[in-house]
């Protein structure tokens, strides 16, 4: 005599786990989404789940891979929450290594994107000397050693990250505008922050610069001695700088080559640029030039901050 074939509820319990019976349900996976932050130890992720939690997301810090599925469904669950963030890190220890099984039933739950936080050796070892924190790994070894090892440990997940950020260039505003823009809405493809930097070539190029712009063809306002005590940015000596045709051809060609290059950058998972424009002392020329590319690419829809590097406070 055949088997009876077993009930739905049977095969519930062979699957088993609440991630199986929300997709078998199909619960609302549009109306729901869920953002997964992951990454370095000392890259941001408390000033990251801190954002998410001002935008409106439920938050949980270092929610134990096992209960992800029990989250996902308790979310599904309520209309009350229809956003939430979660941080799962190297502090999961050996669990960790389940994540990514676990996202791919997720991944067909409810909308979902992992944030992936990360910054240099250098910049690491700053923030956790600054704050003289331990490292999550312990204290048997040094900060450096634990950082090689997470790193190491989280390549896994870095791989199935939707968005990679390294923040090694960010503070703490700066990451938060980039996280607002990114998952409040407005444009995504535009989602990348801009530095001009003026500098002098006397002291330097900046080594963070990405791109660096020699302006020192253009005529110096240095050698006319009514220029001489103000900056790039005092009206009269822009407009002195801006009176060569070659001054605007050159602000005119690099910015549009600007604005072709930065989509390239974001698709590339590019987050942060720097542009250096530089002159002799960097007070006037490279100044001017940097305020000028400032204003063209915030006016195709990036935002941009200027730095003035070697340049005195305008009084």
């Amino acid at each position: 005599m055949p088997s009876a074939k077993p009930s739905k509820k049977s095969v519930h319990k062979k699957t088993t786990g609440p991630l199986v019976k929300a997709i078998a349900s199909g619960q609302g996976r549009d109306s729901h989404e869920l953002v997964i932050i992951s990454g370095m130890s000392g890259a941001g992720k408390a000033s990251a789940l801190k954002t998410f939690e001002d935008l409106g997301y439920y938050c949980v810090d270092n929610l134990p891979v096992g209960l992800i599925g029990n989250f996902a469904e308790l979310v599904l669950d309520t209309m009350e929450i229809q956003r939430a963030a979660l941080v799962i890190d190297i502090r999961e220890g050996a669990r960790l290594d389940k994540l990514p099984q676990v996202l791919g039933s997720l991944r067909r739950l409810v909308k979902t994107t992992v944030l992936f936080l990360e910054a240099d050796e250098d910049a690491l070892l700053r923030r956790y000397s600054e704050t003289r924190r331990p490292h999550p790994l312990g204290r048997d070894v040094s900060v450096k050693a634990s950082l090689t090892s997470e790193r190491r440990r989280l390549q896994p997940v870095k791989a199935l990250a939707d968005l990679v950020v390294d923040t090694t260039k960010f503070n703490v505003h700066e990451l938060r505008a980039m996280l607002t823009e990114r998952f409040q809405g407005g444009d995504r493809a535009k989602n990348i922050l801009i530095s001009c930097v003026s500098f002098g070539y006397r002291e330097g190029v900046p080594e963070d610069a990405d791109l660096v712009f020699d302006v020192r063809f253009l005529p110096n306002p240095h050698f006319i001695p009514k220029f001489r005590p103000f900056t790039g940015r005092h009206p009269a000596v822009a407009k002195y700088i801006r009176s060569f045709p070659q001054t605007k051809e050159f602000i005119r060609r690099i910015s549009e080559l600007l604005i072709y290059l930065i989509p390239h950058y974001i698709r590339e998972g590019k987050s942060y640029l720097t542009i250096a424009f530089g002159c002799t002392g960097g007070k006037h020329r490279s100044v001017m030039i940097a305020e000028e590319v400032k204003k063209r690419l915030g006016k195709a829809g990036y935002g941009v901050k200027v730095v003035h590097r070697d340049s005195p406070v305008e009084s």
